[in-house]
């Protein structure tokens, strides 16, 4: 039964990697005549309706159980990209970022305490650095797919879009539960699991791996597109990059192998100086090359580092309302995320230097940040 739970949130990932518009997602959104501070204002009420959800969902995930909240949310995904197939407006894109924030906050927390229960605890590093590649893996497919549709085909790669994400749905279906749900819970119990969540130090570590996270998701989904057409990208030369960066993406599986190389901790310091470096050259960069390598660093580093926090964040806590707390931690990691990601989209909106140099200072911060947390 639990290997069955991996494989089906490995199918899942795989396929709600499948995002066959993302190599174009700004300049779809830009040809429906929304700007590119529309849409990190976009972004940012997102990640704010995921900050106020995140607790609610938390708690009712320990509660109605962690297969009903992953089939629940995983058929909302499938709504919220039928919702940006058929979007043409800023509210539109707002509609489905909506759903995508209750989307978000529900399989926040979730997604890892199945996994994670799933592999009770052994190995535990490995399965998340799987599961974080073949999510890459999706996107490189998506890619490669884009890459042969027609120009301008973006209503064509949403449509594709939607119908991996029907799929993903009937895997979580497939899902078996791991936690049995309480349907009266003791009192306190929500304020315990808080209170887990944030203890042992953990602070240091969501803030500093909240801020590389977002200056990777902001540099490599939306400004790399602005600095590629800068640069006299067009939209074939786009596509490859993106799936060069995607390819890179898959470097998440050799998180075991970094960590096991540099230690845990040195692993973190080696992909925050990346995002660091990387930032600093597309702030310089005019040419082409440079801006596309440095977006692959930072693809890689931010692949490398996501499931080594994962793993850290589950590692750390020892409750039975592992979602409860994974959500709190979450909310505290996206309020970070939402001041990145509107500090960047209006910076972006000015000037793309200036946006990249703003990267470099916070992924600084955020290595002064990774540096400072205590070891679990």
């Amino acid at each position: 039964m639990l290997k069955r739970n991996i494989f089906c949130m490995c199918a899942i990932a795989l396929l709600q990697g499948m995002v066959f518009y993302a190599p174009v997602a700004t300049l779809y959104r830009r040809a429906a005549g929304v700007s590119v501070f529309e849409i990190s204002l976009i972004e940012a009420v997102s990640l704010a309706l995921c900050v106020a959800l995140e607790v609610p969902w938390g708690y009712l995930a320990d509660r109605l159980g962690y297969r009903r909240t992953m089939v629940l949310c995983c058929g909302l995904y499938f709504i919220s990209k039928l919702v940006f197939w058929q979007a043409d407006s800023f509210g539109d894109f707002l509609t489905e970022r909506i759903l995508l924030a209750v989307v978000q906050a529900g399989l926040s927390g979730v997604d890892s305490a199945i996994l994670y229960l799933s592999c009770k605890g052994r190995d535990s590093l490995r399965v998340f650095s799987v599961y974080n590649a073949l999510t890459m893996a999706g996107l490189v497919t998506a890619g490669g797919v884009f890459a042969l549709l027609p120009a301008g085909s973006y209503r064509l790669a949403a449509l594709l879009t939607a119908g991996s994400y029907a799929l993903a749905l009937l895997f979580a279906l497939g899902l078996r539960e791991v936690r049995s749900p309480e349907p009266a819970p003791a009192r306190g119990s929500f304020a315990a699991a808080a209170r887990e969540a944030l203890d042992r130090g953990v602070l240091p570590l969501l803030a500093g791996a909240a801020l590389l996270a977002e200056v990777c998701q902001v540099a490599t989904v939306f400004l790399n597109q602005l600095k590629y057409e800068a640069c006299g990208m067009g939209q074939q030369a786009m596509s490859a990059a993106y799936v060069a960066a995607s390819l890179l993406g898959l470097a998440g599986a050799f998180s075991p192998a970094l960590a096991r190389w540099l230690g845990r901790r040195g692993a973190a310091v080696f992909c925050a100086l990346a995002c660091l470096g990387a930032c600093g050259v597309l702030a310089a960069a005019s040419s082409a090359p440079a801006a596309v390598a440095s977006v692959l660093a930072l693809r890689t580093s931010s692949s490398l580092l996501a499931p080594l926090t994962d793993e850290e964040r589950n590692r750390r806590l020892h409750t039975e309302d592992r979602a409860s707390a994974l959500s709190v931690q979450a909310m505290v990691m996206e309020c970070f995320a939402i001041a990145v990601n509107l500090a960047l989209g209006a910076l972006g909106q000015r000037s793309l230097t200036a946006a990249f140099l703003l990267g470099a200072l916070l992924s600084a911060a955020g290595l002064g940040l990774l540096l400072l947390r205590k070891k679990a």
